[in-house]
């Protein structure tokens, strides 16, 4: 569902229909897991399976492409939070609930993405390599008002930590602990 080198790039509302159908299978696959039947994916859609199969040829390719378009939502969410939230603290907040959508999400994904399949590889170099910068320029955005001894890289291991629980049959609420480590995110002086 990327242009590829050498061809045109795809008109609007082929971007908007490809992004329509990522967004459908995010749904099914945290709803019904990655071994969810391709039609229950298109009849979210709104399309049909052959339309799928054509640009996902397999359900590793389909999950592949589902896992990056995640990335790419969340990557290209900092800064647009950053330019419309109030400040840079509640931009960082805001962008941390999304990457907590994001890892209880990945956790559907995650036994997928732990196989020995090898076209799972790169997945987790290119979500650092994607996500970790974004992170690390909300938090330089907010230094006057964040603690300046936070590393982008272990803010977002930790937070993933706190959402591994997630799912349990015990009663477990990762937002609420990752709001707690939010708050604790502000510096001495702008608490």
């Amino acid at each position: 569902m990327h242009d590829r080198p050498g061809t045109r790039p795809k008109r609007a509302d082929a971007r908007r229909n490809a992004a329509n159908l990522l967004d459908a299978a995010t749904a099914v696959f945290v709803e019904s897991g990655v071994a969810a039947p391709i039609r229950d994916i298109a009849a979210r859609a709104g399309i049909g399976t052959a339309t799928i199969y054509r640009h996902f040829p397999t359900r590793a390719d389909l999950i592949v492409a589902v896992y990056r378009h995640q990335v790419e939502t969340l990557a290209e969410a900092g800064p647009s939070l950053l330019a419309s939230s109030a400040t840079p603290y509640a931009a960082l907040a805001s962008w941390l609930d999304l990457f907590v959508d994001f890892v209880v999400t990945k956790q559907g994904l995650a036994k997928v993405l732990q196989s020995d399949d090898p076209c799972y590889d790169p997945l987790h170099a290119y979500f650092l390599e994607r996500l970790v910068p974004v992170c690390g320029a909300l938090l330089d955005a907010g230094a006057a008002e964040i603690r300046s001894d936070v590393d982008p890289y272990e803010l977002m291991r930790g937070i993933g930590g706190l959402c591994a629980a997630a799912g349990g049959t015990l009663p477990y609420d990762e937002r609420r602990l990752v709001a707690i480590l939010v708050a604790g995110l502000r510096s001495g002086e702008s608490q």
